[in-house]
């Protein structure tokens, strides 16, 4: 029989890797996690930094629907402000085109529609988190200034650009139309009509016309809101389908990463057996001589 006459090392060298499945025993069951460093499961600790990528990606996609949402929603509040502005105005134009009215009666009222005039350049220079929401692309830009040299009585300085955003692979929203589009199209333009309506008031000539233009003009702005309407949807159904999208990839991750907490449990109540006797081993070792084996 051959007797190892310095155990020491080895015991102490079973001890080390012992305690080195206790600590990691107790990190799965801390983080809940199997893989903790790449070294544990290299292929799976690959795949767990893929996932993690396109879960980040897609939260990044959520959080920016959010925010076009919030945008889209003021857009189309605001256009639904304007339409009732008009309707105002076409009932203002209605009531002056009465020939018993005065001249002082119709001034009253092109002094409303003046207000409503004014109302609806600020409606058309909606902003949503520090941008021109109509101003085409130009969104640090005002869209619409008053201009008492203009027939309109306003000057759009925006564009006919559009803005988009992606938001999520392949799938890239339109998020706005531009001021030149919905206000100031030829046969719809809003402000043209409005200031036609007080021309028409403040002279007693023309009301019934420039009425029948605000008429074309709500109805443009009407049909238009439509696009609003239809990018909501779409939003919508992009965001349950990111939403699907993270749980699944969280799923995933538990799947691929996820700690088997009953039998990590049971290793470490092993690991730590063996570690006490060990221990145990190394008090031994001292007094272990020759004549204990040949007893």
């Amino acid at each position: 029989m051959r007797v190892n006459p310095n155990p020491l090392p080895d015991v102490i060298a079973a001890l080390a890797q012992t305690q080195q499945q206790i600590n990691t025993d107790l990190q799965q069951i801390s983080s809940g996690q199997s893989v903790n460093v790449p070294a544990d499961k290299p292929s799976a600790a690959a795949e767990l930094i893929q996932n993690a990528g396109r879960t980040s990606e897609a939260d990044q996609f959520l959080r920016s629907a959010g925010s076009i949402q919030g945008e889209i929603q003021n857009a189309d509040s605001t256009l639904n402000s304007v339409i009732t502005s008009l309707r105002r105005a076409i009932s203002l134009g209605v009531e002056g085109g009465n020939g018993t009215l005065n001249s002082a009666d119709r001034a009253a009222l092109a002094t409303e529609v003046r207000g409503i005039q004014a109302q609806l350049v600020s409606l058309a220079n909606l902003t949503y988190q520090g941008n021109y929401v109509f101003a085409g692309t130009k969104t640090q830009t005002t869209p619409y200034v008053a201009d008492p040299n203009s027939p309109s009585g306003v000057t759009y300085q925006g564009n006919s650009g559009v803005n988009s955003v992606t938001l999520g692979n392949h799938f890239t929203l339109q998020t706005n139309l531009p001021g030149s589009q919905l206000f100031s199209s030829p046969g719809g333009d809003m402000f043209q009509s409005i200031q036609d309506l007080i021309n028409g008031l403040d002279s007693g000539t023309g009301i019934g016309t420039a009425v029948a233009e605000v008429g074309n003009a709500s109805n443009s702005i009407d049909a238009q809101r439509v696009f609003y309407g239809n990018a909501l949807n779409q939003l919508s159904a992009q965001q349950t389908y990111l939403g699907s999208e993270t749980t699944q990839l969280a799923q995933r991750q538990n799947t691929i990463g996820g700690a088997d907490l009953p039998s990590v449990i049971s290793n470490l109540t092993s690991a730590e057996t063996a570690r006490q006797a060990a221990l145990q081993a190394v008090g031994q070792t001292s007094r272990i001589d020759l004549f204990d084996f040949i007893k």
